[in-house]
């Protein structure tokens, strides 16, 4: 599963000097060789299951040097990998003696309040568009990592706190600016490029490399209303029945995820695996989700709880430190429609199971306005589910890989009968035992993937863009 697991490197391939200077002349930013001394941070990634070693990472300094990085990887032959956040769990923007096109110093935000939009660099992370946006009064729909690049985050859907009130960040999504393999800028938009707009709504890195993303952003307070409520292992069976029926009448305001882990120790919450219910509202503070939050304590009153204004990019960076770069992770999840007796069980039980400090699993309340896009609107792969399960790891320690591996494998397996089908590629991690092409038919359904292979082949027909959660073009 993991990298050990895939057997040695591949032999990196000699690059010559002349190779090397033709790089230069065309990159403007650094090239980091396995000589440097800067070399093993610039190949690492936030996995740290994932130890592969680049034969060149090529740091870029503007958009302008994307093309140029590309082009030399498919002249050179080398594989082909692209970084902006390098969160991804699956540890697809690094690659054993190829070329890592490294995003990450493209980090510009630039905010118009008037018209709402915001338009963020490839490197940028969730807390550089919140910082940015905050003091406007406004938010793009993001995820619930600051760390986390919003590119890969994007490409991939967006599943966040603002997912009841304004979707997925795809659904935020207004152009993108992408760089195709043969070196073209092309805009991407409804009116633009419409099918590549579609195909990248979901679809991944697989058609280009975008090198900026413009976002309808929202209205949103610098301070939410927000909390969680704590439960300990005996109420667990009466919180989800009364949550299961609190989330079926909850205006699109409010997004609610139960976690179940064993706490870190900042939390000062013991050490003991615990469930706790995190809500944020995304409207103005008022009595009204007070009086909405006050309807599930009384259903099923907490052990504890932390529930007042709290300001948004402390709301969204809260989580931080349980991911630090190079925890070890592995991740899997699926999408269910009924958090019914048999759901609760399956999910009491596991989490029982987890006593220790370094894998937990979220269930996240869908509907609202991610449920009412059309399902075929982007090649997300399913808009009619009532929750997501995902199930991560982000433990420390090599010789806990196995167990935790299997804890998450095992909590998938008894989930997958109560699936509701697809999943959310920015919750897969490594699975080297699927060929890509059923791993793709798994996500997204035939019938999205007869498109996005068709896009595939009119953008990338040569894969060159393989390193992702693949759609092969053929």
């Amino acid at each position: 599963m993991d990298d050990a697991r895939q057997g040695p490197a591949p032999q990196q391939p000699t690059l010559s000097e002349q190779d090397l200077a033709q790089l230069r002349h065309t990159f403007s930013g650094p090239i980091v060789l396995a000589a440097d001394p800067g070399y093993d941070d610039a190949r690492r990634v936030w996995n740290g299951m994932i130890d592969r070693r680049p034969a060149v990472v090529a740091q870029a300094a503007s958009s302008a040097d994307i093309a140029p990085a590309v082009s030399f990887a498919r002249r050179m032959h080398l594989p082909l990998a692209v970084r902006s956040g390098g969160h991804n769990v699956a540890g697809n923007s690094t690659v054993d003696g190829g070329l890592v096109l490294d995003l990450s110093r493209l980090r510009n935000v630039t905010v118009n309040p008037e018209a709402r939009t915001v338009t963020a660099e490839a490197g940028a992370t969730l807390a550089d568009i919140d910082r940015a946006t905050a003091p406007f009064s406004i938010a793009v729909p993001l995820g619930v990592v600051s760390s986390t690049g919003a590119a890969g985050l994007t490409l991939g859907g967006g599943i966040g706190w603002l997912l009841r009130a304004h979707g997925l960040s795809i659904d935020s999504l207004l152009s993108a600016e992408v760089i195709t393999v043969d070196g073209e800028t092309q805009t991407a938009s409804a009116t633009e490029n419409a099918e590549l707009f579609w195909g990248l709504r979901g679809g991944g890195g697989n058609f280009g490399v975008v090198s900026s993303f413009t976002y309808r952003a929202h209205p949103l307070p610098e301070q939410v209303f927000g909390g969680n409520f704590v439960y300990a292992q005996p109420h667990w069976h009466d919180a989800l029945r009364a949550y299961n029926l609190w989330t079926r009448d909850l205006p699109d305001e409010i997004t609610s995820i139960v976690s179940f882990l064993v706490p870190p120790p900042e939390m000062e919450l013991g050490s003991a695996p615990l469930m706790l219910v995190g809500f944020v509202w995304a409207g103005p503070v008022t009595e009204a989700p007070a009086n909405i939050v006050d309807v599930l304590r009384r259903a099923a009153p907490p052990d504890g709880e932390i529930v007042q204004p709290v300001a948004w990019v402390d709301w969204q960076s809260a989580v931080d430190g349980m991911f630090p770069r190079g925890a070890r992770a592995y991740w899997k999840n699926t999408s269910f429609d009924e958090l019914n007796d048999i759901a609760i069980d399956v999910i009491v039980r596991r989490a029982s199971e987890q006593t220790w400090l370094g894998t937990g699993f979220d269930v996240h309340h869908l509907g609202g306005a991610y449920g009412r896009v059309s399902d075929d609107a982007t090649p997300f792969p399913n808009r009619s589910a009532r929750f997501w399960l995902n199930i991560y790891g982000f433990w420390a320690d090599a010789a806990d890989d196995d167990a935790r591996v299997r804890f998450v494998r095992g909590l998938a397996s008894d989930m997958a009968p109560l699936s509701s089908g697809g999943q959310y590629v920015n919750f897969m991690g490594v699975e080297t035992e699927i060929a890509p092409a059923q791993m793709a038919l798994d996500v997204y359904g035939a019938k999205k993937l007869a498109r996005l292979t068709a896009l595939k082949k009119a953008y990338d027909p040569e894969n060159v863009l393989r390193l992702n959660h693949n759609i092969p073009p053929e």
